[in-house]
Parts: C-alpha cells; sequence; structure tokens
C-alpha cells in the first residue's frame, strides 16, 4: 500500500485513476482548485479518500510524505485553457515546480501528465516520441501547448540535477465517462449535440484527423509506466493509432445514437492540428501497453453516459 498524490483528481482523467488507485488499496490525497473539474466524479470515492482544494500554483499546504506523485493539474480544453490563459501556462509550469520541488522534498516517484499538443500542428505524420514539433509559441493554444512543453524541461532537468524519478507520458484525445459536456472537446459535442437533436459543429472541412483513446486503456498506460524501473522516464506516447477524420466519427455518433442529425460546418479555430495520430511503438516496446477498446465499443459506452445525464436535466 502507497500513499499517492493526485493533483486535478476532481477531473475527467483524475477522476479514473484514483478509482483505479483506490481499487488497489492505497492512501490517496486528491488535490483541485474546482476549476474545472466536479467533486460529482469522486463523490464515490470520498469516504475512502482525503480531498484536499488548492491551487498547484501557490504553496503547498503541508501534506506529509508520499510514494508517488501524479500530477494531471491543468484545463485540457481549449474553451477552459484559453479562458485564462496566464492562469493555464502558470499551472504547467509553476505547478511543475511545485510539484517537483514535493518530490525532492518526499523522495516520491513523480509522474507528468503531459500531451500530444507538445508536438503542435505536426510535419511529421504520425508522431514519434523524438519529433520536437511545430508548435507556434505566439498562438492562442501556446498556453496549454508551450506550458505543457516547459513542464516536460523541467521534469527532464530536476531528474538530470536532483536525481528525482520522473515518470511523463504523452497523451493523445481521450474520451469516456465524466467528460465534461461543455469543454468543447469533439467527442462530447458531438453526442450531447446528436442526443438533443442538434446539428454536430464541424470545424473545417472536417477532414482534420484524430486518433481516439479511451479513457480505460489511458489509465492502464498511467500504471505501467509509473511502475517502470527508474531508468525508464519517457516521454511515452500514450494514444490509440487508429486515426479518424472528424467526418467519420461525427457518421460513427450519429450512427449509435440513431439520430438522423445535421452537420454545421464553422470557420477552423487558429492553429488547430489537421493531423494527430501516435506512434505507440514505445509503450508496447516498454510497458507491454496497446489500447484494448476500439472506437465503436468506447462511443457506446460514453454515450450511455451522456444519454444518462441527459435525462437527468
Amino acid at each position: 500500500m502507497k500513499r499517492i498524490l493526485v493533483t486535478g483528481g476532481v477531473g475527467f482523467l483524475g477522476s479514473h485513476l484514483i478509482d483505479r488507485l483506490v481499487d488497489q488499496g492505497h492512501k490517496v490525497v486528491c488535490m483541485d482548485n474546482l476549476q474545472t473539474g466536479a467533486l460529482a466524479n469522486i463523490s464515490h470515492v470520498l469516504d475512502k479518500i482525503q480531498f484536499v482544494q488548492h491551487d498547484v500554483i501557490e504553496p503547498f499546504p503541508e501534506l506529509g510524505q508520499f510514494d508517488e506523485i501524479y500530477n494531471l493539474a491543468c484545463p485540457a480544453s481549449p474553451i477552459h485553457y484559453q479562458a485564462d490563459p496566464v492562469h493555464t501556462f502558470k499551472t504547467s509550469v509553476v505547478g511543475a515546480l511545485n510539484i517537483l520541488e514535493l518530490a525532492r522534498k518526499t523522495g516520491a516517484k513523480v509522474f507528468q501528465a503531459s500531451t500530444s499538443e507538445v508536438y503542435g500542428d505536426p510535419l511529421v505524420h504520425p508522431q514519434p516520441e523524438h519529433y520536437c514539433g511545430n508548435v507556434n509559441p505566439i498562438g492562442i493554444r501556446s498556453c496549454y501547448d508551450e506550458g505543457k512543453r516547459g513542464a516536460e524541461t523541467l521534469f527532464f532537468d530536476y531528474a538530470r540535477m536532483y536525481d528525482i524519478e520522473i515518470k511523463v507520458a504523452r497523451i493523445f484525445n481521450t474520451y469516456g465517462p465524466r467528460m465534461d459536456a461543455k469543454d468543447g472537446r469533439v467527442v462530447s459535442n458531438f453526442i450531447v449535440q446528436s442526443l438533443l437533436k442538434k446539428p454536430l459543429t464541424v470545424y473545417g472541412h472536417g477532414k482534420q484527423t484524430r486518433s481516439f483513446c479511451y479513457v480505460d486503456d489511458l489509465i492502464e498506460g498511467f500504471l505501467r509506466l509509473m511502475a517502470t524501473p527508474k531508468e525508464v522516464t519517457g516521454p511515452i506516447n500514450l494514444g490509440n493509432p487508429h486515426e479518424f477524420t472528424m467526418l467519420e466519427l461525427a457518421e460513427k455518433v450519429v450512427n449509435w445514437t440513431e439520430n438522423d442529425t445535421l452537420l454545421q460546418f464553422e470557420a477552423l479555430p487558429q492553429d488547430d492540428p489537421k493531423q494527430r495520430q501516435p506512434v505507440i511503438d514505445e509503450a508496447y516496446r516498454v510497458l507491454g501497453w496497446e489500447p484494448q477498446i476500439m472506437l465503436d465499443e468506447g462511443l457506446q459506452k460514453t454515450i450511455a453516459y451522456f444519454a444518462s445525464k441527459v435525462q437527468e436535466r
């Protein structure tokens, strides 16, 4: 049994991670500022964990010793991270500094939830870990993209300077139950719009691609990476390598919701990546990991979740 800190633990990914850690019998401390997450995501385990409402950009309160730290603190959808870009950048960079100092103080192994956004609008396709990316450092997405790149820099510098044990995962598009219906991500957008019989909002011509990983698969990747020997640091891509256009995704959502919904085309947002597909050879080689839940199965599970939420309104 370990004592584990999860920052951003009330969010979509954090809450699923906490479920797995609690099931394994660990003592979990969840830290979240509740900026974008919902306490309802962890209501079923609140009696089994310690919850601390705190912003990672502020000095940490005394929290005791930890064996492991998972840093998932940062809004991850454009609607949320562009609402206060300065705070978003500070969450990634200042938050990383505070978390790394805690790891240095307690001797904890520390996991950084990085992102495929470090590849920007990639000129290399699909994207392997050694690709350095094509990021606009002054664009409207850069608060997130460059913040996460800066956090990776800090993690590797702390590992080199202070011998901290780090694990860095680059997360590609993830979906599943507990996504925020209003966070602007394409899977939740399409599903909610289709369930409400509204036109599906497609940006650009809908030819841009994404690769969608079901949340249970992703969390399994987190746990396997954290369990690796010290010399395994990452970054390691975690995502589903099967690539779909937005039009193909829309067609699948309409099919599984059994709604004859129209499409509404709008202008493509600035710096929106045209392609996104992970190379996961390293995850397979080092972790023995690859996604098990394909898009059709995952969409059915996610649609069932959102259908229950729509009925509750």
